[in-house]
């Protein structure tokens, strides 16, 4: 197999001198060239043709976001950011996913980590996996459901009992903020049913997350608290470094962010949301799993089947996943009643809303 070849940018000439040395560790990977700002990178590029781009946010002459809102428009492949915990530069990546960017490798202590090295295998893989990522320029609204929204159907589901309450849970990962904002922009204003998402993210980036989602869309988005209680029409995210998990209390639905061990390497995991949400009786369960690397979530979908076989269980298509691996594994367990394109699954929960008001 010939190597990936990578290219980057980075205005430091140690972190382009680290970064060459992780990568090069791997014999999977090839540095084609390094680049000081977003417009020599763009210039590189056309030069060198990579197949993966690692970009830092924040550049001189050019930032990364400009340049890779340039790269998408013209020449697109899989772009890779890399972010320090700031607030500006968390709402900057955050931004960077509606232009296009793969995913996002957070520097473990500012703009010139000298401690990169902590995060070798986590560049190295995330590098191996945008190779292979399906990529999504343009805008989101591109798109629309096809009239049929049966496309995908692998399980004949019997009628679901009427119960008082409907919950939806979704997980999600490399790929994810964009596939979440395309799946929220397609729900109305008056989508009541409450919506709890696992995003793998590190601490601050969810909250910038939320955020943005709360003003892009027509709904209410927030990023979780403990001991909150849930509320209709509302998207709470689980926020990063915390297990989310909901509760029965009296009759209401109730929040606990834990600290419990990493479930897959993650936390917060889309399985500890999943089992929780198992747990609950007498309500209506909508499992969602969207684009994202690994597994997380799949023994979930076996818990809540396990528990309700009426819950109704989604899973992206690999024709608009970024990254099909939490979907496909999520196929691979025989348990997902729809497996559907991103573009159809808002106004699905969009009809089944309406079926739950007749």
């Amino acid at each position: 197999m010939e190597p990936i070849r990578v290219l980057i940018v980075d205005d430091s000439a140690f972190m382009r001198k680290m970064l060459t040395n992780i990568l090069e560790s791997d014999p999977r990977v090839q540095v084609v060239g390094t680049a000081r700002n977003g417009q020599e990178g763009i210039k590189k590029l056309k030069q060198l043709h990579p197949d993966v781009v690692t970009m830092d946010v924040n550049m001189p002459i050019m930032d990364g976001i400009s340049a890779l809102k340039e790269i998408m428009e013209t020449n697109p492949l899989p772009v890779i950011m890399l972010a320090s915990e700031s607030g500006t530069c968390t709402k900057n990546t955050i931004q960077a996913f509606e232009y296009g960017a793969v995913d996002f490798i957070m520097k473990p202590s500012g703009e010139i980590s000298l401690d990169i090295e902590t995060k070798k295998e986590e560049i190295i893989t995330k590098v191996i996996a945008a190779k292979e990522a399906t990529l999504t320029p343009g805008t989101l609204s591109e798109k629309r459901a096809s009239p049929s929204i049966e496309h995908g159907r692998t399980r004949q589901k019997t009628s679901r009992k009427p119960k008082k309450q409907t919950l939806i849970a979704i997980g999600t990962s490399t790929g994810g903020p964009r596939a979440l904002q395309r799946v929220l922009i397609d729900l109305p204003a008056d989508f009541d049913i409450p919506i709890l998402v696992v995003q793998h993210m590190p601490p601050t980036f969810t909250k910038s997350l939320a955020d943005r989602l709360n003003a892009l869309t027509n709904l209410h988005v927030k990023e979780a608290t403990d001991g909150e209680k849930v509320e209709k029409g509302k998207v709470y995210i689980a926020p990063g470094d915390y297990h989310m998990k909901v509760k029965m209390n009296g009759n209401n639905y109730i929040l606990k962010l834990t600290k419990d061990k990493p479930l897959n390497n993650h936390r917060p995991s889309v399985d500890a949301l999943f089992y929780s949400i198992a747990e609950l009786s007498e309500v209506n369960k909508i499992a969602i799993v969207l684009t994202g690397m690994g597994s997380d979530g799949s023994e979930g979908l076996r818990k809540i089947k396990q528990e309700d076989e009426d819950a109704l269980i989604i899973a992206e298509a690999e024709e608009t996943s970024v990254i099909y691996g939490m979907p496909r594994a999520a196929r691979d367990t025989g348990l997902a009643d729809k497996i559907m394109p991103l573009y159809e699954i808002g106004p699905f929960l969009k009809s089944l809303q309406a079926n739950n008001h007749e």
